[in-house]
Parts: structure tokens; sequence; C-alpha cells
């Protein structure tokens, strides 16, 4: 049975003036995956990035450390990019809630000088969410919610259509990506979107086993698991498991 892969990046750099740049800890994680995947035997036969720059930094971590054990990986050259899977604007997003935030120095001193930084941040950050969601403040959004998740399913789609002998389609994409197409397969509420999203870990990953449908015109993703970090809880090491 074919299967797809969504595979959320490693941490980015969370905080500074540019948070679409893997840290260190990031491109570990996609390395560990890299890894744990060859030790495995996996084999990739589509490789699918979004457009940031993360999610190729992730993409080029993980699988030259499979490279190093596989000599079946699709060279760089082979992959495709689709914007579509790219992210929701967070920033944005934050910053029409809590404009001081627009700022990210702002939100770095929030974290270091709040007790409970991090909880408060993120009770702030999920308020946002569900602000962008309500569609009751659409017109200070470059994107709306619905606007997104249609985009993330419109690529989704795409990748189904393909026909070829593809077993392992591997996807690199962000948490909020992965979330809105988790709920279009499983049909949960908007309002389930933003907890999703806040519990994927950095370099997780979500598989689809993909059936065929009866017209026979495209695949049908059925979720086989969900925000799998094994490669990470492998290590013993709680620091090595981030959501940023």
């Amino acid at each position: 049975m074919a299967a797809l892969y969504l595979v959320r990046h490693g941490q980015a750099s969370f905080g500074s003036q540019n948070y679409d740049q893997l840290s260190d800890l990031g491109l570990q994680q996609a390395q560990h995956l890299g890894r744990w995947w060859a030790e495995r035997d996996m084999q990739v036969s589509r490789v699918v990035t979004g457009s940031l720059l993360r999610h190729q930094q992730t993409a080029e971590a993980c699988l030259a450390s499979m490279l190093q054990q596989s000599a079946d990986v699709l060279d760089k050259s082979a992959w495709q990019v689709d914007a579509g899977f790219n992210e929701y604007n967070h920033h944005e997003v934050l910053a029409r809630h809590v404009p001081e935030f627009d700022d990210p120095a702002a939100v770095k001193h929030f974290l270091m000088h709040t007790p409970n930084g991090k909880q408060a941040f993120q009770e702030i950050f999920a308020q946002a969410v569900l602000r962008w969601i309500s569609g009751q403040h659409d017109h200070d959004y470059s994107e709306t919610w619905l606007a997104f998740r249609s985009r993330c399913v419109a690529a989704l789609e795409q990748q189904l259509l393909i026909k070829d002998e593809a077993k392992n389609i591997v996807i690199f994409t962000s948490g909020g990506t992965i979330s809105a197409l988790c709920q279009h397969v499983l049909g949960f509420p908007d309002l389930r979107f933003g907890e999703l999203n806040w519990s994927l870990v950095n370099s997780a990953v979500t598989r689809f086993h993909l059936q065929a449908n009866s017209e026979g015109s495209k695949y049908r993703p059925a979720l086989a698991y969900l925000n799998n970090f094994s490669h990470l809880e492998v290590l013993n090491n709680p620091k090595a498991i981030t959501y940023v």
C-alpha cells in the first residue's frame, strides 16, 4: 500500500529576526529522522517540500543522513517544491492579536521576563489563532483561515492525483499545514486546529495510507499515525523534543 508521510520541520529560530532558519538542534532532529528511517530500510520514492527554507533544510539534513546508508534516496534535483504546503503566517496572526509582538525582540523579552513565560505565550498564541479562525476579522489577514486550509488541501489533492509507482511519498512541511490536512481527513471542528498544531513535535512524522478509491481517479488518504517522534524519544534526552 502506498503511504504519504508529512514531516514537520526541525526546530526553527523562534524569537530571532528570521524564524525561517533551522537551529543547530533542528538540523540534528532532521538527521536523527534520516538515520531512523535508514535503519528501518525506509525507501523514499517521491520527495516534496514547501518553499520555505526550514522545509528544505529539514529535507536536506534528513535525506543526507539516509543517503549515508542507502543509495536509493532521490537526488535533490528530482524533488518537487510546492508552496501550497507552506505554513500560515503565524507572525501576522500573533501580531494582529497583540500588536507589540510584531517585533520578535518583544516576544523574546516576554518569554524571558514573564513568569511561566512559555505557558503564558502559548495561551496568548492560542487566542490569536482563535481570532484568525473565527472569520470575524478576515480583513486583518493577508490569508484567511479558510484560504489557508483550502490551499493546503489543494496541494494534497494534487499529490493524490499523480499516478506513478511511488510507494512512499515524503512531504516536508509545517505544523499548521499538517494540522489542517489532518482536519481535512478526520473532519474535526475548526476550533481543534490550534490544539493539534501546538502539540506537533519538530521533525515528527504523520503518516497517511493511500487507498485507491472506487473510481480509480485518485488516492484516498486514511490516517495511520500522527505526530510520531520515536526517533527523538530513543535518545533519552528531553531537550531533543521541541515544539517551535
